[in-house]
């Protein structure tokens, strides 16, 4: 069982460590709110009070040999640089901190966080996506321009079959799987001749302008 600390308990820290929790992790919280911790406790595998400007004090709460530490201390900026500085010191291979800006996310890879955050750019770029491309559900980013979308089924193409609607020839687009709704069923490694029916969502993987020309369809 992966072991995660998760540190400063804020909305996006308390939803981290549920979340953690829900996949299968070993979770740790720390906080210097005895209320945040009592409101958790409960949740997560340990949940202990303590000040993560204070090397002595994460020493003592982090376990030897953890596989990562989250910082989500982005309120003060000089608890979460000294929280990740102290935490490199402790050996943490992984440590993955929350940042508010450029510069505060550079400060903290200088002192050793692996991965900076930005939990509030990253939900508003989902949301504009979104909004501005109504059948697009969800993206996530995967390497260079190339992305995995979930994308509504244009009405262009219902009731063709997923070699009909030309995919790959003409959108360059690798269909991985078709999820039909409201049942939420997936058909993995769709066939050629997969029929594609209106409401189903598409997991469809190619580079972002290819997967943005085809969310545009009607």
């Amino acid at each position: 069982m992966k072991q995660v600390v998760v540190i400063g308990l804020g909305q996006f820290g308390t939803h981290l460590a549920r979340e953690l929790v829900k996949q299968g992790c070993e979770v740790l919280v720390l906080d210097l709110s005895e209320e945040r911790i009592a409101e958790i406790g409960d949740e997560v595998h340990r949940a202990l009070i303590g000040d993560a400007r204070s090397i002595e004090a994460l020493r003592s709460s982090v376990p030897e040999g953890v596989d990562e530490a989250v910082v989500c201390l982005s309120s003060s900026l000089e608890t979460s640089i000294l929280c990740t500085a102290h935490l490199a010191d402790l050996g943490i291979k992984t440590i993955r901190a929350k940042a508010v800006n450029e510069d505060h996310a550079s400060i903290l890879r200088r002192v050793g966080a692996t991965e900076t955050l930005f939990p509030e750019r990253e939900t508003a770029e989902r949301a504009a996506r979104r909004i501005a491309q109504p059948i697009l559900r969800d993206f996530f980013p995967f390497a260079e321009e190339y992305r995995i979308m979930e994308i509504v089924t244009p009405r262009s193409l219902v009731g063709k079959t997923v070699e009909g609607a030309q995919l790959r020839a003409k959108y360059e687009l690798i269909a991985l799987a078709i999820k039909s709704e409201p049942s939420e069923e997936y058909r993995f490694m769709p066939g050629a001749n997969d029929i594609l029916h209106e409401g189903d969502v598409l997991i469809l993987f190619g580079r972002e302008m290819d997967l943005a020309r085809f969310s545009a369809l009607d």
